[in-house]
C-alpha cells in the first residue's frame, strides 16, 4: 500500500443512491416464517424477498389495508 493516495481526480459513486440502507424493523414471527418458507422454495434469501415485496408495493403505490378502531376513553 502507498503511504498517500491522490483523490483530486476522483468522482462520486454514481450508484450511491442505489445502495441499500440497513434498518432495524420488527416483524411478526409468522411473517418471518412465511418469507423463510418462500426463501426455501425459491432459493432467494428471505431478507431479499421481503425487500422485493416492499419495493413492489412502493412502486405500485400500494397502501396497507388496515382499519384502526377508535378507542373511546
Amino acid at each position: 500500500m502507498r503511504k498517500e493516495y491522490d483523490f483530486s481526480k476522483s468522482k462520486k459513486n454514481p450508484y450511491a443512491k442505489r445502495l441499500k440502507r440497513q434498518v432495524t424493523i420488527r416483524l411478526d414471527q409468522e411473517t418471518v416464517e412465511y418469507f423463510k418458507e418462500l426463501a426455501t422454495e425459491s432459493g432467494i434469501a428471505y431478507q431479499v424477498l421481503i425487500n422485493l415485496y416492499l419495493k413492489q408495493c412502493a412502486n405500485e403505490k400500494r397502501k396497507p389495508n388496515v382499519k384502526w378502531e377508535k378507542i373511546v376513553a
